[in-house]
């Protein structure tokens, strides 16, 4: 084996307030010398770790790359509605009436990412 990916490295404005974000969002949890103001906050899940680093930029088209959330216990749908209580907005709902589809979001910095069926779903 030549390599294996770390972290997923996610550019923001604000590297602390975004991974707190992500960290309720992934059940997750930030590294215990991640503080506000921190120019770079890491997030440790099941799933994997996000490393966020505050850049002068913000953000102006869309992502190259974005994150797919898979619910583990609660619906797609569910799981939509918990990630915009939590601040994430609905960019785009490809979500169809038999049940299939996706929704795409955006995090508190506007970063898409898309949450799918769930594997209870899948297996409808």
């Amino acid at each position: 084996m030549t390599s294996l990916i770390r972290h997923v490295t996610i550019d923001c404005t604000d590297a602390y307030r975004l991974a707190r974000f992500w960290a309720e969002a992934l059940d997750g949890s930030l590294a215990e010398d991640d503080f506000p103001g921190d120019p770079e906050a890491t997030v440790t899940s099941a799933g994997g770790a996000l490393l966020f680093l505050s850049v002068p930029d913000t953000k102006t088209v869309k992502n190259r790359v974005h994150l797919d959330l898979q619910p583990q216990d609660r619906s797609r749908d569910e799981e939509v509605e918990r990630l915009l209580a939590l601040g994430a907005t609905l960019v785009a709902d490809h979500r169809r009436p038999d049940g299939t589809g996706w929704a795409t979001m955006a995090d508190p910095e506007g970063n898409e990412f898309c949450v799918e069926r769930s594997a209870a779903e899948r297996a409808r």
